[in-house]
């Protein structure tokens, strides 16, 4: 701390240069933030009372159908409780813009999706209506709907007797049990048999299944148990955990990781040349000074920590300041992001990464100029050399 001044003098000798270096350093961090609280939302899919569920779909890819008559042979398997099954939808509501999940379940939807809270009146509606929807508070909420509302929903995949009109007589209203759960309040589920008896196009199949195990830390043996029933079939599956399918379903649209991952390494490296030509001119035009610090006592290691402490100083103001602005930004993201953000702030492994790439940044803009400083040879540094 007693060199703080020092470090400090040296960073306000250009001022304008410093203020330019560290309004990027923030912005790459705010960056960072944001996209990599995107990153962690999409990867961090599945919920605690999920554990013990495995998700079954195709083998060739979740867009595959398989038949709905696997579910009484996946009851069978040793260590399943519980079979449900769902069948995407893709409908829209008034708008393209207005587009939230929606598919097609099976009666036991939510004896299976503990996660979720509806008064038992509701569920024996939605089970005793042939063309019940359920759908989440929030989304509820959004649209002003409520319980006896008709949901005119539009088909863009599965027409009806040729027409795209599904309306839907909205009887039940969810909750998530987990108030940061907000995505699974962002959609719409119907009968999956007024599905299957009304579409024009495919009868008796399902997008996937959900199955509840008796023991999680048997999770790879029943998955394997579940695969070989279609095992050299037309339709064989895919048994993963919850998370890992909720994953695979998002890189659908996106692969979000390697999005991210190609921006921010764009990003840092364009950054670690900035920063790093900044503190090597920096150096340069201090060389007769470093060469005074010197002479008047300074040890070689006290001046080569002192231009590695200013860099550092500087990454770590700017990107903690970057950082602050992404937890800002995040809860407006979240709430324009219908439920896919379920953050309200940057998540604790943002902050960890962040925390060792300032750190990494840091060291390594700073290195090369601090260990020119500690070579520097005072007679030569006086004379101009």
């Amino acid at each position: 701390m007693k060199y703080l001044h020092l470090i400090l003098a040296q960073l306000l000798r250009s001022r304008t240069r410093t203020v330019l270096t560290l309004a990027s350093v923030v912005v790459a961090f705010m960056l960072f933030g944001l996209l990599d609280s995107v990153r962690v939302a999409f990867n961090s899919g599945g919920t605690v009372e999920g554990a013990n569920r495995l998700m079954v779909s195709s083998r060739l890819s979740i867009t595959q159908d398989l038949p709905v008559r696997l579910a009484q042979q996946i009851e069978g398997v040793d260590g399943v409780e519980k079979v449900t099954y769902a069948m995407w939808f893709g409908g829209i509501y008034q708008d393209m813009r207005n587009f939230f999940p929606n598919f097609s379940v099976a009666p036991n939807y939510f004896d299976v999706y503990t996660e979720l809270l509806v008064p038992p009146e509701q569920v024996a509606a939605f089970k005793n209506t042939r063309t019940a929807a359920a759908v989440g508070a929030a989304l509820a909420n959004k649209f002003g709907w409520k319980i006896g509302d008709t949901i005119p929903l539009q088909a863009t995949i599965f027409p009806q007797n040729g027409s795209n009109d599904w309306p839907l007589q909205l009887t039940t209203i969810f909750h998530a049990k987990d108030p940061n759960d907000a995505q699974s309040e962002q959609q719409l589920v119907f009968n999956w048999k007024y599905f299957d008896e009304s579409n024009d196009y495919i009868k008796n199949e399902v997008s996937w299944f959900t199955v509840v195990i008796d023991d999680a830390s048997r999770a790879s043996a029943v998955a394997q148990a579940i695969d070989a029933l279609s095992a050299n079939s037309d339709h064989e599956t895919k048994t993963q955990t919850e998370s890992a399918f909720q994953q695979s379903f998002a890189k659908q649209f996106a692969d979000i990781g390697m999005i991210v991952t190609s921006i921010m390494g764009a990003v840092f490296f364009t950054l670690i040349l900035l920063t790093g030509n900044t503190m090597a001119q920096a150096v340069r035009e201090r060389v007769p000074e470093l060469a005074t610090m010197k002479t008047l006592g300074f040890s070689d290691g006290t001046v080569w920590g002192l231009v590695l402490v200013e860099s550092i100083f500087l990454v770590a103001l700017g990107g903690l300041i970057g950082m602050g602005l992404a937890a800002l930004i995040l809860p407006g993201m979240a709430a324009a992001s219908g439920g896919m953000m379920p953050f309200q702030s940057v998540p604790p492994a943002t902050w960890l990464l962040g925390t060792a790439l300032i750190v990494l940044i840091g060291v390594g803009v700073g290195l090369l100029p601090a260990l020119r400083a500690r070579r520097l040879k005072i007679v030569d540094a006086l004379a101009g050399r």
